[in-house]
């Protein structure tokens, strides 16, 4: 009997589709569950002239569910709010597809970067921006100490216990996922998105709405490849080791080198890449040494 997709949080992530499965032998009418892929409008108000102002900032395609994190951690990562008490609330439009972010007086909000960006796709979260110059972002914490100690078989283990968390991906296999943990290995919380960005968005929402940053202590696992945008997203966090089960771009690498964090790459199958930050990966167990 086919089941029923579990939900998440706050919505549905996936819906069932009737397909056609082809084999070698064999054609077969069959149905299975997709992620959902639907707009969000984020919107903000903010004091100006003794008035409060509505704004439109951006529009993302993600995967339903989580959504005032997702505004939240956005406005974070993007620059545009740098402490948690900016914000007042977050309020879901009756539509389903909008939020408003209300900021406090005296948010000092630049407009060069409002109009860094109106819309984005599920899987770039910098398309579209004026500028190189506007892709940057200046984190609000200084670069992560170096005290951080990780055991080199915590990083073998990180992937299997992000995965066993991955509700959506489980029921869809079509979500990205970001993970963070503890130094001890210790899950601190999951989120998961059609589009990577907005995965890891959540997440770092989740926690500015707790005001619960720098996360200064804390490993960032991400499911797929790492990109600039999100070593940067990890950097406005203060995430100081960033691990990834596919592989990181050069310009990922260069940030993370730049920003004094560590990059981990192809985390899977008891092997990894340690691409810069080595200094915080315990690889003392000397494994593949010769006697």
């Amino acid at each position: 009997m086919f089941s029923a997709c579990p939900w998440n949080a706050s919505g549905a992530f996936a819906r069932q589709v009737v397909l056609t499965r082809v084999l070698p032998e064999s054609r077969l009418e069959d149905r299975d569950h997709v992620a959902i892929e639907e707009p969000l409008e984020i919107k903000i108000t903010f004091i100006r002239q003794q008035r409060r102002r509505l704004r439109k900032l951006a529009v993302t395609m993600r995967t339903p569910g989580h959504d005032s994190e997702l505004a939240t951690g956005f406005l974070w990562t993007e620059g545009l709010i740098r402490s948690p008490q900016d914000v007042l609330a977050v309020i879901p439009c009756r539509s389903g597809n909008g939020v408003r972010v209300h900021l406090r007086a005296g948010v000092a909000l630049d407009r060069q970067r409002l109009k860094r960006h109106f819309y984005t796709t599920s899987s770039c979260g910098v398309c579209g921006k004026s500028s190189i110059e506007a892709v940057q972002v200046n984190p609000a914490f200084a670069p992560p100490e170096d005290h951080l100690r990780i055991p080199e078989a915590m990083i073998h283990q990180l992937a299997d216990r992000a995965r066993a968390g991955q509700v959506a991906f489980e029921c869809t296999g079509g979500l990205h996922a970001s993970a963070l943990f503890s130094a001890d290995g210790t899950l601190l919380g999951l989120r998961e998105d059609v589009g990577r960005h907005n995965a890891l968005d959540k997440l770092i929402g989740y926690h500015v709405l707790r005001k619960q940053l720098p996360l200064a202590a804390s490993i960032l696992m991400v499911s797929g490849r790492v990109s600039f945008e999100l070593v940067q997203k990890g950097a406005m966090a203060g995430i100081p080791v960033i691990v990834a089960v596919g592989a990181p771009s050069s310009l990922a690498i260069d940030l993370a080198e730049s920003r004094g964090m560590t990059l981990i790459g192809f985390a899977r199958q008891n092997r990894f890449n340690i691409y810069c930050g080595k200094q915080r990966i315990d690889t003392s167990c000397n494994v593949g040494e010769a006697e």
